[in-house]
């Protein structure tokens, strides 16, 4: 399977048709969809129709996809997967950062590590011009992994969402870096 990306501890790969039941359990664990949608379970066929379909689109402007596998280098296990999308369809000018794992990978570095990795591809390899990232004010893990990855709080924001889920009432947070503080930090 071809690699997009490795690291020290990370192999980053496109999604396949082969990894329904991977998407299946990371999607169905509560604690891992606390922050995403109140823990609640998603079906083997909204994975096939819905999930994977998003996972495995090319962005035309960046020439590759946009949703990663994560797999832990030595084993080949499973992690789970990290974003890098361009938010205009057309322009690779800003891109969306994002991170899923399994709980079993929680606490390893492997968020701050896939971020980095993805961040120095974007800005070396890609032409990105910033990088966004947003998740729950509340979720103080997925902030620090920004915060470690190099970006900075920008804003907090309330989405409309058509279902509030616990910790939603106090709101979101979007953080970004953008090229020239990369470049000024390296």
């Amino acid at each position: 399977m071809p690699v997009f990306l490795e690291t020290e501890r990370l192999v980053l790969r496109p999604f396949t048709d082969d990894d329904v039941d991977h998407l299946f359990a990371l999607d169905n664990d509560p604690d891992v969809m606390r922050f995403i949608n109140g823990g609640r379970p998603t079906s083997r066929d909204t994975i096939r129709a819905r999930t994977l379909p998003r996972l495995l689109h090319d962005h035309a402007c960046l020439g590759t996809r946009g949703y990663w596998a994560a797999e832990e280098k030595p084993t080949a296990t499973f992690l789970g997967w990290f974003e890098f999308r361009p938010l205009d369809e057309h322009s690779r000018a800003v891109v969306e950062l994002g991170y899923r794992l399994n709980k079993t990978a929680w606490g390893k570095g492997y968020a701050t590590e896939g971020a980095r990795a993805l961040i120095g591809k974007g800005f070396t390899d890609l032409g990105v011009e910033r990088v966004t990232a947003n998740t729950m004010a509340v979720n103080t893990r997925s902030r620090r992994v920004m915060e470690k990855a190099g970006l900075s709080f920008l804003r907090d924001f309330t989405g409309d969402w058509p279902d509030a889920i616990e910790g939603s009432e106090h709101g979101e947070v979007e953080y970004e870096l953008t090229r020239t503080d990369w470049e000024q930090r390296r």
